[in-house]
């Protein structure tokens, strides 16, 4: 997810985009599809029925 580039240093922002990161990993883990994470998250980006099927897990 590019965490490398991420900038935010300071206060709690680390830890909040931490909890974000892990939420997003764990409704990817959550769908039943074989589809690799990062395959996941592309087809996420890419088809807004997919985003909000992933949505709807939560």
């Amino acid at each position: 997810m590019n965490e490398d580039q991420d900038r935010t240093r300071i206060g709690n922002g680390p830890q909040n985009l931490a909890v974000l990161r892990h939420m997003a990993l764990n409704v990817m883990q959550k769908d039943g599809s074989k589809e690799s994470l990062k395959g996941k998250f592309q087809r996420a980006g890419w088809d807004n029925a997919f985003l909000s099927h992933l949505l709807s897990l939560f």
